[in-house]
């Protein structure tokens, strides 16, 4: 009987012995650099988001943060290379609605949106806003919705390419309006702001940061802009909601994903700091050169979020029949 209790008194000496080395193990999260995948080309939001979160989370945690730009394919480069990665913490991603929302709307993809990644922490969005050429007789929606029917097979829109949410946007615009423009569709946003700056087509519906500098010089109309509530930037715009229009709340949001099956508490620690600089008026000013607002969310909800946003963006498609194949 003595020798059965050394042992145990042996065993519970080697459990609190080993306690503190397993809780060190546990928390020593991060113990080396974190890379941050931008799955597009530098410049722009996904780029900004990355790079502003990485600075911030460096200081954070401790470690190192790199931004590893990995273009192509609209994002399915660097967010196969995601999927793929370790669930360890380490390899992190800028999700984004392009990742996240409309890709996985219009095109069969290498890699499940949903069961492949982790949603971590939702970072900020900046709304859509319908402009027209100011040569165009119209100064509210209504007036380009009535015009557009009266003009039936005049009016073009561009985007910045099939399938993108300034696509799939006014094809929603189109279903709900009962309205029919011709689309043109451009490699990448710059293009069709060209051209309508150009007034090869008559209306476009991009991001509000692309937008904005030639709202204020008065090179675009705006008409609604996406949205619950109005920007504080064009104040003066009503937002698609206040106008009538239900379910024009999408915007063009970014967050940091990382692969399927992180450790919970990984996920909790960066969510947390995430949100700890989405409360800081700093960042918030940093994210501001893209127009974006800080949309703190937990990673549940983030999660729905994502969901969500597919599942508006595929009724859209099956409504409108756009389905890419390349």
């Amino acid at each position: 009987m003595l020798k059965n209790r050394l042992v145990a008194h042996a065993g519970l000496i080697a459990a609190a012995c080993l306690a503190p080395l397993v809780a060190l193990a546990q928390g020593a999260y991060p113990n080396k650099s974190i890379k941050i995948i931008a799955p597009v080309q530098p410049g722009g939001g996904v780029d900004l988001v990355a790079r502003q979160v990485g600075e911030r989370l460096s200081k954070a945690l401790g470690q190192p943060v790199v931004i590893e730009n990995q273009s192509g394919g609209g994002g399915v480069v660097g967010s196969q290379a995601t999927a793929r990665a370790a669930p360890d913490g380490y390899t992190l991603m800028v999700g984004y609605v392009g990742t996240h929302g409309t890709n996985p709307a219009v095109r069969k993809l290498p890699y499940d949106a949903v069961k492949d990644f982790t949603p971590v922490a939702m970072v900020g969005g900046t709304p859509n806003i319908l402009v027209v050429t100011p040569s165009l007789p119209v100064k509210t929606l209504p007036e380009f919705i009535a015009y557009a029917k009266a003009n039936k097979d005049k009016l073009s829109y561009g985007s910045s390419g099939p399938g993108t949410l300034t696509h799939l946007a006014m094809e929603q615009l189109k279903v709900e309006a009962d309205i029919d423009l011709a689309h043109a569709a451009y490699r990448g946003i710059g293009p069709a702001i060209t051209d309508i700056l150009g007034g090869q087509t008559q209306a476009l519906f991009p991001g509000l940061a692309a937008a904005l500098p030639h709202i204020k010089a008065g090179k675009m109309r705006p008409l609604a802009i996406t949205g619950l509530k109005r920007n504080p930037l064009v104040p003066d715009v009503p937002t698609f909601e206040e106008l009538g229009f239900k379910g024009f709340d999408g915007v063009q949001w970014y967050g940091i994903v990382g692969p399927a099956n992180m450790p919970p508490a990984i996920v909790a620690t960066l969510n947390s700091e995430i949100n700890k600089m989405l409360a800081d008026p700093s960042f918030a000013e940093r994210l501001s050169a893209e127009a974006l607002q800080p949309m703190p969310m937990t990673p549940s909800a983030f999660a729905q979020y994502i969901r969500d946003d597919i599942a508006k963006w595929t009724k859209v498609a099956k409504e409108r029949n756009i389905q890419l194949t390349d």
